[in-house]
């Protein structure tokens, strides 16, 4: 489908409220300059971009600090965005994706993300957990599970966390103990998005022995007895996506359900983690895009000591910095995302190097965005505080940024 779509007192503060009117509305109109997150695409990644970009101006930024307010999970919103291939950018077109390339899909969620970081975040979980269904599914899992979830009439959630194991993934606990033609599920996974809203939970589970051959994959579906849900958690940002612990008692999956063959659950999981990263690092660019402009256009109307605030040359270096740091992990970010498009070699440690340089460099341009707001900038009712908020999770999730140390170390100490 994609594929066939070539002051508190003035209008400037309103529109500092409003947040990433500047990025999308700046696409739209074709203006330039040394941040231009179309520089280097082909004409059609160009128009792929455009579409994200105007939809991410018109129905997600319009209502970004209502979801976020009243922590709303917009579906009906996500919907409308997999009616343009949104639910499924890197599945295969046989079954309702889109069929695009990982630079196709960077180049996308990072448009969205200037719309609704928190919104597109799960976006990027559901592709993730739509492609692994499949990439490692049976034909008949493929041809019943993805095109509702390429749709968004169903929604997805990952399951790989638990209490008790987080960055140590190969050390979950949840069992799945063979009977007949089910496993019996027990155990929990925490911090999980889409949480008791989804209707497809991916879930990692041992159906052997301890480490990560122990592992395999199933497909559990919402309604199943023995599923349930805990409460939903309060968080400092990502309010528009529930987060629930998902929990499993006697839980009786089929076995029909199972992703790959048993003991493939972790290899699986970590391949679609090396996507997973670019995806969230995608939407730490586009939440730092977003913050780029705002404090530009901030800059250039703030007056203090009798001048704009832009023609401070402190500011003005500062500003240069934030967006020679954002282009340089938009590189990084499409670099990583060819390699793993191209199953390079490279591909495991160029994606932990892009999530982790992307993620921190993103957040802390936000964040000096928000410092040169001021007082302003604290105030929930202009955007760029919600982008501090949403992106710092960022280095957290998909993989700890301490975790990525350790790989791109791992990866050096090899040689």
């Amino acid at each position: 489908m994609l594929r066939g779509t070539c002051q508190r007192a003035g209008a400037w503060l309103r529109g500092l409220r409003r947040g990433p009117r500047g990025p999308a509305e700046n696409a739209r109109r074709g203006v330039v300059s040394c941040i231009d997150p179309s520089m280097g695409l082909n004409e059609e990644q160009k128009e792929f971009q455009k579409v994200a970009f105007n939809f991410a101006a018109r129905e997600m930024a319009p209502h970004m600090a209502e979801w976020d307010q009243k922590e709303l999970f917009p579906v009906d919103m996500m919907r409308k965005a997999a009616q343009l291939g949104f639910g499924g950018l890197y599945v295969r077109t046989d079954v309702g994706g889109a069929g695009l390339s990982r630079l196709d899909t960077s180049v996308i969620f990072e448009a969205l993300a200037t719309g609704c970081t928190s919104t597109t975040a799960y976006m990027s979980i559901h592709n993730m957990c739509v492609w692994i269904i499949d990439r490692f599914g049976s034909e008949q899992q493929r041809q019943r599970l993805c095109p509702p979830l390429c749709t968004m009439e169903k929604f997805a959630s990952y399951c790989l966390t638990e209490p008790g194991s987080g960055s140590d993934a190969a050390s979950l606990m949840t069992s799945a103990m063979r009977r007949q033609d089910h496993y019996i599920l027990n155990g929990s996974k925490a911090f999980i998005s889409g949480g008791g809203e989804a209707d497809i939970y991916v879930v990692m589970c041992r159906t052997g022995g301890p480490g990560p051959r122990g592992i395999s994959c199933v497909v559990v579906e919402k309604g199943t007895p023995g599923l349930s849900f805990g409460k939903k958690e309060k968080k400092v940002g990502w309010n528009s996506q529930p987060t629930r612990a998902v929990i499993f008692e006697d839980c009786a999956v089929p076995v029909a359900n199972r992703i790959g063959d048993e003991g493939q659950g972790f290899l699986i999981a970590m391949k679609g983690l090396n996507g997973g990263r670019i995806n969230v690092a995608s939407c730490s660019l586009g939440a730092a895009h977003a913050s780029v402009v705002l404090a530009r256009d901030y800059l250039k109307v703030r007056k203090q000591f009798g001048e704009p605030l832009a023609n401070n040359q402190y500011l003005q270096f500062q500003l240069a910095e934030m967006a020679a740091r954002l282009v340089a992990s938009r590189l990084m970010i499409r670099t990583a995302a060819v390699a793993l498009q191209e199953e390079r070699e490279d591909a495991v440690v160029l994606c932990s190097m892009a999530k982790l340089f992307a993620t921190d460099e993103c957040f802390a341009i936000c964040n000096q965005a928000l410092q040169m707001h001021g007082g302003y900038g604290y105030l929930k009712d202009y955007a760029v505080q919600q982008y501090v908020r949403d992106s710092r999770v960022h280095q957290i999730l998909e993989g700890s940024n301490e975790v990525m140390r350790m790989l791109i170390s791992r990866n050096l100490l090899q040689e």
